[in-house]
């Protein structure tokens, strides 16, 4: 299966949906959409909704780890919300979530970067 990337830019936030498997085999291509978008759209704050990923192996984490670091890096806060429980346990293990905040759904974790719908 491969992997879809929708774009939604809020007030002050942009919101990535991934759908599919983030591997190997696309990590590449969400790492540079995602670094492109961040850029173009001069975002501050991240939120990353994961409802529809099926699947997420050592390089996903990498290319959330790294856009963490990127909107970190420009005083913004980074959210993801809407954890499939494959890659919910995959987040535990790797202890992601003491670094990257985690709400339920996207309304929560726009309320968490105190961002109006």
């Amino acid at each position: 299966m491969s992997l879809q990337i929708e774009f939604e830019q809020g007030r002050r936030a942009l919101i990535v949906r991934l759908k599919g498997e983030l591997d190997h085999h696309t990590a590449e291509v969400v790492k540079a959409r995602m670094e492109e978008a961040i850029a173009k759209e001069h975002t501050r704050h991240l939120i990353l909704s994961l409802k529809d990923l099926s699947f997420m192996d050592s390089s996903g984490l990498g290319v959330i780890l790294g856009r963490y670091k990127q909107i970190t890096s420009k005083g913004g806060k980074m959210v993801v919300c809407d954890v499939a429980p494959a890659v919910y346990r995959l987040f535990e293990l790797s202890g992601m979530f003491k670094i990257v905040s985690i709400q339920d759904n996207e309304r929560n974790a726009m309320s968490s970067l105190e961002v109006a719908l």
